[in-house]
């Protein structure tokens, strides 16, 4: 019992009997040489360095349209476009994530398909990768970036309609995830109906099984089709998460907000000096002249901030609702060619059960003409079973008959 306990329980700890030697800082003890981790095999630090390490990311400027490779870490991605670490998340390759798009207050996040990326007023910012969509979409805005800045050149000035450089980004990854999406529908259908076909014509286990992996990527497909159709739904149906989208405005009114504030100041420092020169009077004292000046500004900017967003968001936002829009009807295109695919898939099933149905039905009417025939037979089986002594002595009376047929004609022709 006593070496069983000192088995099952724990050993003490190494301090209760601890030595003058072994309480030397320079010399380890036993126990911490023994020690081992709590769990074995996990490389915890290592895993937290590669979450902090630093990544490559392709950098494509608003202004001149070029693009750079640049390596940074998490935290510094995270300082300069101001996004949380769960927002960043979302573009990790190591994960999957639904489609996501979300709105800051610097930076617009879009999780679509093969497109991770990072989009502020002035750059986006994509993971370094090889993948044949990524480079297309860096093609694809830089080619819009340069015909952009061309018109610009020509005409002088920006033309009205234009759209700002966040929502021409966004455009191109929906743009990129709808293609990628409607490519893989359309190799579906290539491979989908044949083969229902086929198993139509012959139902056997190998187009059976064949269909069925057909019908998990068809359900896969939908989900991530269904996901990006209520993502851009959803942000249609919500303002205010598209108006904390358009970033160039909202650059612009900090801007003109910092350019006002620096002029107020200057405005409250000559009133500061004034007030300091003049005389004051003994009997009442005036109200400061600064505390005036900048609270008749500062509610001249809010006026003039409120008039801003009352005016500008709206167009704003009825702007990229449209262009949202013009994409929804794109995946909807695409969610209703799964929907009527799936159909095909359970009307193929439907044909097929009702020609199982008949077969079954046929294979029970055989087996109940079989049940019929097995219990004549055991009828007359148990009619033979019971007769058969009778048989046997009607056997010997037939055999004694026909003898005595035999000797009287052998009488009748010695006589005749």
């Amino acid at each position: 019992m006593a070496e069983l306990k000192e088995r099952l329980l724990p050993p003490k700890p190494s301090f209760a009997t601890a030595t003058p030697a072994a309480s030397n800082p320079q010399e380890p003890s036993a126990a911490c040489a023994g020690h081992r981790p709590l769990f074995q095999g996990m490389d915890f630090l290592g895993l937290k360095k590669r979450g902090q390490g630093r990544r490559s990311w392709i950098c494509v400027d608003s202004t001149t349209g070029g693009s750079q490779v640049i390596e940074v870490d998490k935290f510094t991605m995270m300082r300069r476009c101001d996004l949380p670490a769960r927002d960043l998340r979302l573009l990790d390759p190591l994960f999957v994530y639904p489609s996501t798009i979300l709105g800051r207050e610097k930076a617009i996040v879009v999780n679509l398909e093969q497109i991770r990326c990072i989009i502020t007023a002035d750059e986006v910012f994509l993971l370094n990768s090889s993948d044949v969509y990524v480079l297309q979409y860096v093609a694809e805005l830089q080619r819009r970036l340069t015909a952009h800045s061309v018109d610009a050149l020509a005409g002088g000035s920006t033309p009205p309609d234009c759209l700002p450089f966040e929502f021409r980004a966004l455009e191109v990854a929906l743009e990129a995830a709808c293609t990628f999406l409607d490519a893989q529908v359309a190799e579906l259908e290539i491979e989908a109906y044949p083969a229902l076909d086929e198993l139509t014509s012959k139902i056997s286990t190998l187009n059976l099984e064949h269909v069925r992996r057909l019908k998990s990527r068809l359900v896969a497909l939908t989900r991530r089709v269904q996901k990006a159709r209520d993502e851009i739904e959803q942000l249609m149906d919500d303002d205010g998460d598209m108006a904390e989208m358009y970033l160039t405005e909202k650059k612009r009114r900090k801007e003109a907000s910092f350019y006002s504030d620096q002029s107020m100041q200057g405005f409250g420092c000559i009133g500061a000096g004034v007030s300091v020169s003049a005389p004051v009077s003994p009997v009442s004292s005036p109200p400061e002249p600064r505390k005036l000046v900048e609270k008749n500004l500062s509610l001249a900017r809010s006026r003039q901030e409120d008039s801003m967003k009352s005016s500008g968001n709206t167009e704003n936002v009825e702007e990229l609702e449209m262009l949202l829009e013009a994409y929804f009807v794109v995946i909807d295109s695409t969610l209703n060619k799964l929907t009527s695919l799936k159909e095909y898939i359970d009307d193929t099933e439907d044909f097929i059960n009702i020609q199982l149905d008949n077969v079954r039905n046929q294979l029970i009417q055989f087996e109940l003409l079989l049940t019929v025939a097995t219990f004549v037979v055991a009828i007359f089986g148990t009619f033979a079973t019971s007769f058969s002594t009778d048989l046997v002595g009607s056997r010997n009376l037939y055999k004694l008959a026909c003898l005595a047929l035999k000797e009287n004609w052998v009488k009748f022709t010695k006589l005749y």
